[in-house]
């Protein structure tokens, strides 16, 4: 497939890279509206660049684009390009957050579905071998019927942005790991403090209610440094619980009424090296799903997924400001 990179910072050169390793792909062309950064990867990755994605859309006519812009807590520069990408009758790949603006990832998803395309969002985190084995564990019955998720997430972000930053840019994934496990969440309750000298809500807890009954909790944080594990996510049901501890390093099986658990312990010789394994895990199946014709709505990780999460993000955010519980769209309304 011809793949295209629209936005040229670390993860646009890092999507740009994986593309020329895949064999399924080609990256025929990149786009940036900042000329030095644009010259600087042009020159490293050898393909042409436009500073116009509409332009490079008609010259370059990619298959496949990947949305890598930023902007405003890390969200407000997707919109656009992804909807000229989509209107080229583009498959898209989009970086998360997918929108912070409800409205426009509304919009973008409704586009995608009507031109019939594949969209998804680098949500690299339900891709890893752990968390595949923890959901090969749940769908196999392991659990039983499951009665609630525990997740934890944190690194340290000074950036201050708006109040509401930690929420919107660190959970896409955490929210999007308990969707994966548990299903559509319901309603949520979110309490959040400043840790000192902070002006953002740096450090949050949300309470949830999954459709199908299942109770949760996740913690989110700005404010600690990065420690083995950063991340951690517990699912149980009246037949056992796992623990996933960060994206890729170990996952526990503990069946009830059974001393002996199983393991799956990321290999030192073959398994995930660093964090960019991630994003070649998710790429690549992207690329799988779209050159093997999957129909969109079955997209891993779709462009739904990701506005499901926003949803829950901008109920949480209410919900901290009005001190209530918030009941959450289903993500086919």
């Amino acid at each position: 497939m011809r793949v295209a990179v629209i936005g040229l910072g670390p993860i646009g050169n890092r999507h740009a890279r994986i593309y020329q390793e895949n064999p399924l792909s080609e990256l025929v062309a990149v786009c940036d509206r900042d000329p030095d950064r644009l010259a600087a990867a042009t020159d490293a990755l050898e393909v042409p660049g436009w500073m116009s994605a509409e332009t490079m859309l008609s010259s370059a006519a990619p298959d496949l684009v990947s949305i890598c812009t930023g902007g405003y807590e890390y969200g407000s520069d997707h919109y656009e390009p992804t909807m000229q990408a989509l209107e080229a009758g583009c498959h898209v790949l989009g970086e998360k957050p997918i929108s912070n603006d409800i409205a426009q990832g509304r919009e973008m998803v409704a586009l995608a579905r009507a031109k019939n395309l594949c969209y998804g969002i680098n949500l690299n985190h339900r891709f890893t071998p752990a968390t595949l084995v923890c959901k090969k564990w749940l769908d196999d019955g392991r659990l039983g019927h499951l009665l609630f998720c525990n997740m934890a997430m944190w690194i340290m972000n000074p950036a201050e942005s708006s109040p509401y930053f930690q929420l919107k840019a660190l959970h896409p994934h955490t929210v999007d790991v308990m969707r994966y496990f548990c299903g559509d969440i319901e309603a949520v309750q979110c309490f959040a403090t400043k840790a000192p000298g902070r002006k953002i809500w740096s450090t949050a807890q949300f309470n949830l209610r999954f459709r199908n009954g299942v109770v949760g909790s996740l913690t989110g944080s700005y404010d600690i440094q990065r420690g083995h594990p950063m991340e951690r996510c517990e699912v149980a049901g009246v037949g056992g619980r796992f623990v996933l501890e960060d994206m890729w390093r170990e996952a526990t099986l503990y069946p009830a009424g059974d001393l002996i658990k199983q393991v799956y312990t990321d290999p030192t010789f073959g398994g995930f090296g660093d964090f960019v394994d991630t994003f070649r895990a998710r790429i690549g199946r992207f690329v799988e799903q779209v050159d093997a014709g999957v129909a969109p709505a079955d997209i891993d990780g779709s462009g739904v997924d990701g506005l499901a999460a926003q949803e829950v993000l901008a109920a949480a955010i209410e919900s901290l400001d009005n001190e209530t519980v918030v009941r959450v769209p289903h993500p086919e309304d």
